[in-house]
């Protein structure tokens, strides 16, 4: 443990770590994980691994990437609170949620949560690098596997992110062919550093129905499919993120909280 440490690392749900400093939280705010639709095969996946960090065995660091809206993030909360709620997670597994921008303070985080007898869940939400960043997903890739500041075996790391390689392709026609093998194999290097990679796309038109109703049906609101339809047309996508502002527009006029 840290000379100095004052935080209980057993007290909470989850915990947020700005890069010096931890928050610890009383609850996990996520959907009910149930209700998230229209991501079933994802779903399988994250909570079957993050179960298994949860109980000490064998897991994946995971990166959730793809589609903006799909459930990314609100899946990486809603299997903890749901692992929390069947009681895998007692005493096992926190939630430490942390920005890109503190990447850098990951070892100092790492150094306070090794001796900790409890699981943890680092979460990333939204990880991208600036084109020229070169250190900062070559730290990653370092703590990730093989480095000497690497990860302690009762961390693991979930990461979203809208792409698969995370670091930026640049454009430069004056690349020779070799050098842009490299690149591009530079640029999924990171992405390879994760157990389990979990692609989200963007839901067709039944699927976007099936979440709306879904969420009304959970909160017995009454719904009109072609106004859902016209709300997604009017911000230009389908995604679970567009079907749950339209049930906030259908409680808000009906006057009933969700």
């Amino acid at each position: 443990m840290v000379v100095g440490e004052t935080t209980d690392w057993m007290a909470s749900p989850a915990y947020v770590w700005n890069g010096e400093k931890v928050r610890s939280l009383p609850d996990i705010i996520a959907p009910p994980f149930a209700l998230l639709r229209g991501i079933d095969a994802q779903k399988t996946r994250v909570l079957e691994n993050s179960a298994r960090h949860a109980q000490g065995i064998p897991a994946h660091d995971m990166l959730l990437w793809g589609s903006r809206g799909m459930g990314k993030s609100a899946l990486i909360r809603a299997a903890v609170a749901e692992l929390a709620g069947d009681g895998l997670a007692e005493g096992g597994l926190a939630l430490v949620q942390l920005s890109a921008r503190d990447l850098s303070s990951l070892p100092s985080l790492f150094e306070r949560l090794g001796p900790v007898d409890r699981q943890f869940l680092l979460f990333v939400d939204d990880l991208g690098f600036a084109p020229h960043d070169l250190d900062g997903p070559r730290r990653l890739r370092s703590l990730l596997e093989g480095g000497v500041e690497a990860r302690p075996a009762n961390a693991r790391l979930a990461v979203t992110t809208n792409h698969r390689a995370i670091v930026p392709r640049e454009i430069d026609t004056g690349r020779s062919h070799r050098h842009e093998r490299d690149a591009s194999d530079d640029e999924l290097a990171l992405s390879d550093r994760f157990g389990l990679v979990v692609g989200f796309h963007a839901c067709d038109q039944a699927t976007y129905l099936e979440i709306v109703t879904s969420y009304a049906l959970h909160f017995d609101l009454a719904v009109d499919n072609d106004a859902a339809l016209l709300w997604a047309k009017q911000r230009g996508a389908r995604s679970g993120r567009v079907a749950w502002q339209y049930i906030v527009e259908c409680a808000g006029r009906a006057g009933r909280p969700l």
